[in-house]
């Protein structure tokens, strides 16, 4: 007796959409990367530089997304674009980037991040309960296990829990708790806007920096950390109300909801923190609150930054497991990612496999190291698919397209451009990470070989 088929369903309103884009992209990075920028380009002028690039450069994508998110509303976002303008090859190979190292691997960046700032409550999570003696850690040494660790696995194994019980759940705790922290970043940067340990003298400062085009591009890679997500949304379209309006309207208004939360967040920063001391600074936000109004005022900035980290969490999950289950179910990968739970409406076992595999990844690198691998492994795809826009203008003119890209084509093939750059610059700048995401990349070439030739020998005469 055959199983009745089980499929997704569209429970995802307008607020849910919107709040998994600025839910997904606020979390870590606004708290953490404006250190490392500043370390790279040293003056506030260059870091609002390149945020506003970053902001920007995120925009145009969202933009060019607008319009294949509302023409193809299907489960998987770049996985339905691709394929229409490329071919199978091209959206497995981001399906399995997704898989292998993008989405799992910025799953484990937040879930590091957040076990950087419950530091503040507990110290003892940086304590090594085992070391592994194969270099495999960082620069080529020991692999050394600490308790934060162990505490970020399990965040994100709860997470997963709560997805697995219904995109409506997993679309609710999103709503609440973006509401929830994006309430608290704004009474941070009106606290300490409004500081009188500040002064905007601070803004006339610079730190000792690097310089050089290598260098705002390595803070361009950071900033686009921080903006990283807008385009999640589009991997749960299938689930979306009215998709053709939700889309473009969460896309769009969400990176430009976030592009201000992150321009005035800095200003704070600046305005209490000069730039030698925000360069100095592993945890931004916290110091800067430190300054401004003791360790209670830290222990406050810390707590925002767990809530809004455990919203992007969230989301990641909720959205990034939608790829490979969109790749099973296109027949190019296991059959098991590709059920649905049919009481609870969701992929549970992709996003079991997806979870699984990124709390494997917390152990693989510090914040740094695996924010560069996603940032790689991520442009070279975000490209294409922006790409994708002029290819199907082409190959598909008469597609409904009820949202059209503003600024077409010279905002996607300024998009692509400025993505091939930042792609060069990181495997220049940072050959390690680059080259561990080339070949997790590879890895998945095999099976694509497998799966192909296994779907024609099924495919009926």
């Amino acid at each position: 007796m055959n199983r009745p088929h089980v499929s997704l369903s569209r429970e995802l309103g307008p607020w849910s959409a919107a709040a998994i884009v600025v839910g997904t992209v606020i979390g870590s990075g606004i708290f953490i990367v404006p250190n490392f920028m500043t370390q790279k380009v040293g003056s506030p002028e260059m870091v609002f530089l390149v945020w506003i690039a970053g902001g920007l450069l995120s925009l145009a994508g969202a933009l060019s997304y607008a319009e294949l998110g509302a023409a193809m509303p299907g489960a998987g976002g770049e996985y339905v674009y691709l394929r229409a303008a490329y071919g199978p090859l091209w959206s497995f190979v981001y399906a399995w980037t997704q898989l292998a190292v993008a989405k799992s691997a910025s799953i484990a960046t937040l879930a590091t991040a957040f076990v950087l700032y419950l530091g503040h409550f507990v110290p003892q999570l940086k304590n090594v309960i085992a070391v592994i003696p194969l270099p495999i850690g960082r620069d080529g040494a020991p692999l050394e296990i600490n308790l934060g660790q162990v505490v970020a696995m399990a965040s994100i194994l709860i997470l997963a829990g709560v997805n697995y019980l219904g995109v409506k759940v997993g679309g609710r705790v999103q709503v609440v708790v973006t509401a929830l922290k994006i309430g608290l970043i704004l009474g941070l940067i009106v606290f300490g806007l409004s500081s009188d340990r500040g002064s905007w003298e601070n803004f006339q400062q610079a730190a000792p920096a690097a310089g050089g085009i290598l260098a705002f591009f390595a803070a361009l890679r950071a900033a686009l950390w921080a903006y990283d997500g807008w385009n999640n949304v589009t991997m749960v379209a299938s689930e979306v109300k009215n998709p053709q309006r939700n889309l473009p309207r969460s896309l769009i208004g969400g990176t430009l909801t976030v592009m201000g939360v992150y321009l005035v967040a800095n200003a704070a920063y600046f305005y209490v923190l000069p730039a030698p001391e925000v360069a100095a600074s592993e945890l931004v936000a916290a110091d800067m609150m430190r300054k401004a109004g003791g360790d209670v005022g830290a222990a406050l900035v810390s707590l925002a930054a767990m809530i809004s980290i455990l919203a992007a969490l969230n989301g990641s999950i909720l959205s990034g497991s939608r790829v490979p289950y969109a790749m099973a179910d296109d027949g190019y990968f296991f059959s098991a990612l590709a059920q649905v739970h049919p009481r609870f409406h969701t992929p549970g076992v992709s996003i079991l496999v997806l979870s699984l595999w990124s709390a494997v990844l917390v152990l693989s690198g510090g914040y740094d190291q695996l924010f560069t691998c996603v940032i790689f492994a991520s442009w070279i795809l975000y490209g294409m698919t922006t790409a994708s826009v002029l290819v199907l203008r082409r190959r598909q003119p008469h597609l409904d397209r009820p949202y059209r890209t503003l600024g077409y084509p010279v905002v996607p093939i300024l998009f692509v451009l400025i993505a091939l750059g930042l792609v060069v610059s990181t495997v220049i700048d940072s050959p390690r990470e680059s080259l561990i995401g080339v070949l997790l990349i590879a890895i998945g070439l095999p099976f694509y070989s497998y799966w192909s030739r296994r779907k024609r020998h099924l495919r009926p005469n």
